[in-house]
């Protein structure tokens, strides 16, 4: 990284003027950094919407001890029990599930850790074996009705649901309305949720301060300056408000 020219006299326009075009660079240097927090960020969430639920994910069954829908390397599918219980995050990689959208539908398939699909045969009997997507290979997420979001109901294309079964041992295909077994929730991982994703992108434009702002501008800003500069950050026209406060400064100098 070049480091930032030092300055022996600030009343030396040009050397103000490649101070500003550097410190620009590390401008932009920060707000790549934090865009690429942003896309790196591996915690585990709770998908709110149907739309929200993209990318790796948890299928979190309704059992009394946290426990999610799980698959071996043979195409298994089995309930396995999940170990940290305060953040609901996967501690095998068996236990997640990489979403597909199904095109032209709101379906979506369910690609295990051995890179085969969550399938639903006639019987109710769930296995993960087929590398492509067929309809017995997709399922609707269904929001759960009259409940606070973060709820969801699986329906295979027979128009039933993914069940945990009374016992709590095993899971199936074919539960023929919606019920608490059928009910699930869907961990996710923060970089993928919408929401999630668009506050952290904001907040990664807004982080930026008086300092830079200023070496950016060659200049000492006011309150309300620094503040016109962080809102164009997040508005899109920063750049064009930076010319206009470099301006402003000439023109005061000259004046």
């Amino acid at each position: 990284m070049v480091k930032p020219l030092v300055l022996k006299g600030e009343k030396i326009t040009k050397k103000r003027k490649a101070v500003s075009a550097e410190d620009n660079l590390q401008v932009q240097k920060k707000t790549r950094e934090s865009r690429a927090d942003v896309q790196e960020d591996d915690r585990w969430v709770t998908a709110d919407a149907v739309d929200d639920i993209r990318g790796p994910i948890v299928i979190v069954l309704p059992s009394t001890l946290p426990s999610c829908i799980a698959c071996d390397a043979g195409g298994k599918v089995f309930v396995s029990k999940l170990e940290n219980v305060v953040e609901v995050e996967p501690h095998n990689i068996r236990q997640v599930w990489i979403v597909s959208k199904v095109a032209g539908t709101d379906n979506i398939g369910l690609k295990g850790h051995h890179g085969r699909y969550l399938n639903c045969d006639k019987t109710g009997i769930l296995s993960a074996q087929t590398e492509a997507m067929s309809p017995e290979e997709t399922f609707a997420c269904i929001a759960t009705p009259d409940t606070p979001p973060g709820t969801f109901n699986l329906q295979t294309q027979r128009e039933e649901f993914i069940s945990l079964t009374d016992d709590g041992n095993n899971i199936r295909g074919d539960a023929k309305s919606v019920s608490f077994n059928t009910t699930v929730r869907i961990r996710m991982q923060a970089r993928f949720k919408p929401q999630l994703k668009a506050n952290k992108e904001m907040k990664a434009k807004e982080k930026i301060g008086r300092k830079e702002l200023e070496e950016a501008v060659g200049k000492k800003l006011d309150d309300n300056e620094v503040r016109t500069l962080k809102r164009a950050r997040v508005q899109g026209d920063y750049h064009e408000k930076l010319l206009l406060l470099r301006s402003k400064g000439k023109h005061d100098k000259y004046a």
